[in-house]
């Protein structure tokens, strides 16, 4: 959930997130996009032969079941095979921590309310994939990556589980994560886990996919499922989109529940939606979103949900916008920077007004404010969720959890240790006065004088906009993460929504395009989003590559 950069002392140490610069709207930006992401079919990678679903969007696929190309049933086998031709073995991508065996079940109960009428809605018998780190009440683990939890299995659904059902939605599996959402240590590799070893990047499969969703970034890009649902603190769902060449929203802090997902810090997690597209992200969104009256966070959000995130979708969604444009956030790959000029091009034949450049103050301070929230309100929060866990024998304290890990460090610290763990036990009650202070000067720094003055007065922007992170670095277990920088802090420490876009590409690796607003603004960013991607087609379905050619 988090990614954490090392600007200032470590906060947000290992955020990869970076962007890029737009392969520009069609003919007048040449050439750098690919596939369009409608959902048009897609042949599979080199040696994977073909695939029946690549690439198929969520209204593809509802439409197929309605017309009765394929059934529930049908999707779910489809997808399993597809599982087992290129996520399992020692060249697959290791996305998929675990299947669910009643995933062929629910798929025929769908099937069955079909036939009787009963059409829940757009995901209606899809199977989508959850991040090992969000509870469902069935027969698979919640573990967070870690050995520790290997044998856990949640009471009940978390609630945005709950309304996936609800929704219709067949859970098809859980997706490997970066350990503990990458909070366990400051030199750990995104993408590990004790429980689910290194998930790879499709794009080149000695690269990092980022974390610490990073099988709910790899599952949607390779088609092992429609979508996917990832969790952030800072960056971990927004990196891996990036880095994997979906696209994929933080939500405001309280659109959707926090309940039922192993937390780091309660002011900044969030469960968001990542998918091949602005479309389908837009649609798993609206069936994430809900009331929780054990989460006090979502009340606000009552009056602030869209019945139908694509209300406002259209090729004019951006003509008339303010955009601020970030330039002080990267500089992470020179290619980046040379892409960059055709994304603004392609945002002003869109329609948009640009206002160049816009700076984002306070950066070191803001880190340093965050880590201190973090490991102050992880101590806080896991606690109660280790309690909160039924009868087993696992950790019930993050004091157990770091002594456990001592006595297996042989299986859970071959690489990295924890030393983020430790610096959070250390920490006293969120009544500390050094606690209360930190978080002041987050919400300061980061909404009264960063966003808000940005996002208000008499000629207010309508977002932010900035490339997200560079491409995807070399997975390295030995020196950890070598990343580049990101934007993410900003909305991540405000609890406003960001939202990333595929852009470009470097030497085959994707890099993606921010958008920052601020709260419950998720159905313009996604409108934003939308057009940009329709009219630029910048992603480009993986090629499972070993590693990149060398040029020559």
């Amino acid at each position: 959930m988090v990614e954490r950069r090392d600007e200032s002392r470590g906060v947000d140490r290992r955020s990869v997130l970076a962007g890029g610069a737009a392969a520009a709207a069609s003919a007048a930006l040449g050439g750098i996009g690919g596939a369009a992401t409608g959902g048009t079919t897609a042949a599979g990678a080199p040696g994977h032969g073909e695939f029946e679903l690549a690439e198929r969007s969520l209204a593809d696929l509802a439409r197929g079941l309605e017309l009765r190309r394929w059934s529930s049933e049908q999707l779910v086998e489809l997808y399993l095979e597809r599982i087992a031709a290129v996520d399992r073995g020692p060249e697959g991508t290791n996305a998929i921590a675990e299947l669910n065996p009643d995933a062929p079940a629910i798929a025929a109960e769908r099937d069955r309310e079909r036939r009787a009428g009963r059409v829940r809605g757009p995901l209606h018998g899809i199977p989508i994939v959850v991040k090992d780190n969000i509870d469902t009440g069935d027969r698979m683990r919640t573990t967070a990556g870690s050995l520790a939890l290997a044998e856990s299995i949640a009471a009940r659904d978390a609630h945005v589980v709950e309304r996936l059902r609800e929704a219709g939605a067949v859970l098809l599996a859980k997706t490997n994560l970066s350990e503990w959402a990458n909070i366990r240590s400051s030199h750990s590799t995104s993408g590990w886990s004790g429980r689910g070893g290194q998930v790879r990047n499709p794009y080149a499969l000695d690269r990092n996919p980022c974390g610490s969703s990073s099988g709910s970034g790899v599952a949607p890009s390779t088609s092992l499922a429609a979508a996917a649902v990832g969790t952030e603190t800072d960056g971990s769902v927004i990196c891996p989109a990036a880095m994997c060449g979906i696209a994929g929203l933080k939500p405001t802090v309280g659109l959707v529940s926090r309940i039922g997902i192993v937390p780091i810090a309660h002011s900044q997690d969030t469960a968001g939606p990542m998918a091949r597209s602005v479309d389908d992200v837009a649609i798993l969104l609206g069936a994430m979103t809900g009331t929780d009256l054990r989460d006090p966070a979502t009340a606000a959000s009552a009056d602030r949900r869209e019945g139908d995130y694509r209300r406002s979708f259209g090729p004019d969604a951006l003509r008339g916008a303010r955009l601020g444009i970030v330039r002080d956030y990267f500089g992470w790959h020179e290619e980046i920077t040379r892409q960059f000029p055709a994304v603004l091009d392609a945002l002003r034949e869109l329609g948009a007004e640009l206002v160049d450049p816009v700076e984002l103050p306070h950066r070191r301070e803001l880190g340093q404010a965050e880590w201190e929230v973090l490991l102050y309100e992880l101590k806080h929060d896991l606690n109660l969720y280790l309690a909160g866990l039924p009868d087993g024998d696992q950790p019930r304290t993050l004091a157990e959890l770091i002594e456990w890990n001592r006595l297996h460090a042989e299986l859970e610290m071959p690489w990295f240790g924890q030393d983020s763990f430790e610096e959070a036990e250390a920490k006293g009650p969120l009544t500390d006065r050094k606690y209360e202070e930190a978080l002041a000067n987050c919400r300061r720094l980061a909404r009264d004088e960063l966003l808000d003055p940005l996002f208000g007065g008499e000629k207010p922007l309508d977002a932010l906009v900035s490339p997200t992170t560079g491409p995807a670095f070399l997975v390295d277990w030995v020196n950890g993460d070598a990343y580049g920088g990101s934007i993410t802090g900003p909305a991540a420490v405000a609890g406003y929504p960001h939202l990333t876009v595929p852009a470009g590409f470097v030497h085959g690796l994707p890099w993606g395009l921010s958008w920052l607003g601020p709260a419950w603004s998720e159905a313009r960013l996604l409108a934003y989003g939308d057009a940009f991607e329709r009219a630029t087609g910048a992603r480009r379905p993986p090629r499972f590559l070993p590693t990149l050619p060398l040029a020559g």
